[in-house]
């Protein structure tokens, strides 16, 4: 047996097979959600105590994209020519509370392997054998490329749109003075939306994988997904400025065509016999006549329309 089957095999026989007819009424499913929803929050909740203690690191690292610039081939950030810009908190409660909200994102970030782990385990019962196999890699892949999303947004997009805005605001006579709740709100949901938009290819793979689109389909409606990426971006850009929105929607876009791409290489493929019969659909709800109408003194013997009645 080789490698894979072997591996394949171990997966069956300690994973899949223990879980297979595990039948549990109502109340035990209630009881079994309950243990793992309050094993994820006290996990959450003890890495959010260990991030609060690293708050005002963290922030400081939010902070590096406003005045400098990352290079990939040094790896390493450079300073920009933006002058130094003071950060100001206009309520009492407004640095501390930044700081718990930075933690607490942290947190729910580092922590969310565990929690779709938690998931997985209360999901998988429920489930076929097929689906089983798929389900877990895909929850691995969706948080690697919620991972990679973040860290491309932190180290390129949220340093070129910091740049840019304040850039603009300093060439038009303005002192930049920044709020502490605004900066770290704004970093924060960009982060967060760019960590969502690199889960659009594996979304559409996961509706192809299903059989609710293909590849075809997905490209008849470019243009409404180029709208509809516009749309999106405007509703989640944290200003209403058509630079960010940008930097949002065609990124989205982008993953869009990569989507139909992974579509046709891991769709659901339909069965011979059903693609000759939507193919034959069209033709057979869609025949016209080719022969011109009869005239008016054709003979009565010819048919020329649905009977009424019974005939006497």
């Amino acid at each position: 047996m080789s490698d894979r089957g072997q591996f394949t095999q171990w997966l069956q026989d300690t994973i899949f097979t223990p879980l297979e007819d595990k039948k549990m009424p109502v109340m035990e499913h209630l009881v079994e959600l309950q243990v793992r929803l309050t094993r994820a929050v006290i996990i959450v909740g003890i890495l959010f105590v260990g991030t609060f203690f690293f708050a005002d690191q963290l922030v400081q690292w939010l902070r590096v994209p406003l005045q400098n610039a990352f290079i990939p081939g040094k790896l390493e950030w450079v300073p920009t020519d933006l002058p130094a810009i003071p950060f100001v908190f206009l309520a009492p409660a407004e640095a501390l509370w930044q700081n718990v909200k930075v933690a607490g994102l942290f947190a729910l970030v580092l922590s969310t392997p565990y929690v779709l782990w938690e998931v997985w385990q209360f999901v998988v019962p429920g489930l076929h054998v097929h689906e089983r196999r798929f389900v877990g890699p895909f929850v691995l892949i969706s948080t690697v490329a919620f991972y990679a999303g973040i860290l491309f947004s932190f180290f390129f997009v949220l340093p070129f749109a910091l740049n840019f805005l304040v850039s603009y605001g300093v060439n038009a006579g303005f002192i930049p003075q920044i709020s502490i709740e605004a900066y770290v709100g704004f970093a924060l949901w960009f982060l967060l939306v760019f960590g969502v938009i690199f889960e659009v290819p594996l979304a559409i793979t996961l509706m192809a994988k299903i059989g609710w689109v293909d590849a075809p389909f997905l490209k008849k409606y470019r243009k409404w997904a180029f709208l509809g990426a516009f749309i999106f971006a405007a509703l989640l850009t944290p200003t209403p400025d058509p630079f960010n929105q940008c930097l949002m929607a065609l990124p989205m876009y982008v993953f869009y065509e990569v989507g139909i791409v992974s579509a046709g290489f891991f769709g659901k493929k339909r069965k011979p016999a059903e693609a000759q019969a939507e193919a034959a659909a069209p033709t057979k709800t869609g025949m016209v006549p080719t022969m011109a109408p009869k005239p008016a003194m054709a003979a009565e013997s010819e048919y020329v329309g649905v009977p009424q009645g019974r005939p006497r």
